[in-house]
Formats: structure tokens, sequence, C-alpha cells
């Protein structure tokens, strides 16, 4: 189904991980790779793939050096990192940099199925918990949402980008407002196009802090 690389230096983390994808996601195939030398020798022979998932703290890494070789040389390979990082703004900078998900090597088996549904679906993934700021604290995100953007949202726009901004997947928003992924998917690209954002996480972060009750009550 998919064709994926495992980047890490732990060949027992690396084996968790190629065993939740292989019972998840029937004949997908996968390889695995140690450090950053060998990881962009696969990729040079092996351009094809769907997904790379990388650890920032691999042998030869400094910082993103690793995310950063990977889009510069192959900038049409997806790439989501996961490791243990709590940096909330490290986290964050590994989006900028052109990675489409971030996936804590902390979360359960069904988090991570979850994470890998929704980057397929060609979602950004982040942490709930990362999604979310801490109450009382205003976002610091460049990119700025106006009133009379979010005033241009119909009903339903406003609901299901509430839900965006609580972290949720487009699985658990079509669960929970009781419409289809593919409902949720299109509300997603108006969303994005009527804000004028080029990816669903400059949203979730310019809207931080937008108090949707009071749009909702119109």
């Amino acid at each position: 189904m998919y064709n994926l690389l495992v980047a890490d230096d732990h060949p027992l983390f690396r084996d968790a991980i190629a065993n939740i994808i292989t019972t998840h996601f029937n004949g997908s195939s996968i390889a695995q790779t140690e450090d950053i030398e060998s990881m962009l020798a696969f990729v040079a022979d092996n351009e094809e793939l769907d997904l790379i998932l990388l650890d920032l703290n691999m042998p030869g890494m400094s910082g993103l050096k690793g995310l950063l070789a990977l889009r510069n040389q192959y900038p049409t390979i997806p790439v989501a990192i996961i490791s243990a990082e709590r940096d909330k703004r490290t986290i964050l900078q590994t989006l900028s940099y052109g990675a489409v998900g971030f996936i804590a090597k902390s979360s359960p088996k069904a988090s991570i199925v979850e994470a890998l549904e929704s980057i397929f679906a060609g979602n950004i993934y982040l942490p709930a918990d990362i999604m979310r700021l801490p109450e009382g604290q205003k976002s610091t995100s460049e990119f700025v949402v106006l009133p009379e953007k979010i005033s241009a949202l119909t009903r339903r726009e406003l609901m299901v980008l509430n839900n965006l901004v609580q972290g949720e997947a487009n699985k658990q928003i079509a669960f929970a407002l009781n419409i289809s992924e593919a409902t949720v998917k299109s509300h997603v690209s108006s969303i994005l196009k009527k804000l004028g954002a080029s990816n669903r996480v400059k949203v979730v972060l310019g809207c931080a802090d937008i108090d949707f009750n009071q749009y909702l009550k119109r």
C-alpha cells in the first residue's frame, strides 16, 4: 500500500514502528536506516517513497540538519518527524521547514495510527497538546486572522475550525459533527481559502485565541 522509510538509531523502536505500520496498513513496505548518511544514501536510490519517518536525534544529526537535507535534496518526498522532542518551538519549526507532521515517540499505538492516517490523507499532523495554547496565553503566530475573515465563514465552517483549533484530525471532526470525512476536507479547503492560509497549521495557530462562541451565536 505505502512505501516508507523509518530513520531512527534505536533498532527496537524502528521494529516497533514497522510492526504498527504493517499491522494497520496491509501491504506496506518499510525500510530502516540508523543514521543520516545511510538515510540519504537509501533515499538517493529510492525516491518513490510515500513517507519518511525521521527521528531528530540520530548520529550525524545536528538540530534540524537531517530534515533540511531531505527537504533540499528531495522536496517532493513527505517527511514526518517522530521524536521524543517536547520543545514546542522546535516542533513548530520542523513544520516551517517542510515536515508534514510531528509524532511523539511516547504516543500510544492508536494515536500513531491516527497520525499516519491523517498524513496519508494529505493533512498536516500535530498532537493536540501542541495545537492548543495554555489557558490565557495568546498566539504568537505571524499569521494573523482578521475578524472580518472569520465572519465570512459559514456556521458549519466555524464549527469545523473550532474543532481544528482543538487539534482534532479530520476523522475526529467528522464523528463529532456527524458528517463525512470528505465533507470535512471540503470545509477545511474552504476555510484555508477564505482565511488566506497555505495550510491548516497556520490557521490553527492564528486562530488559537479566538472566542468561537461569539461567532457561533450570531
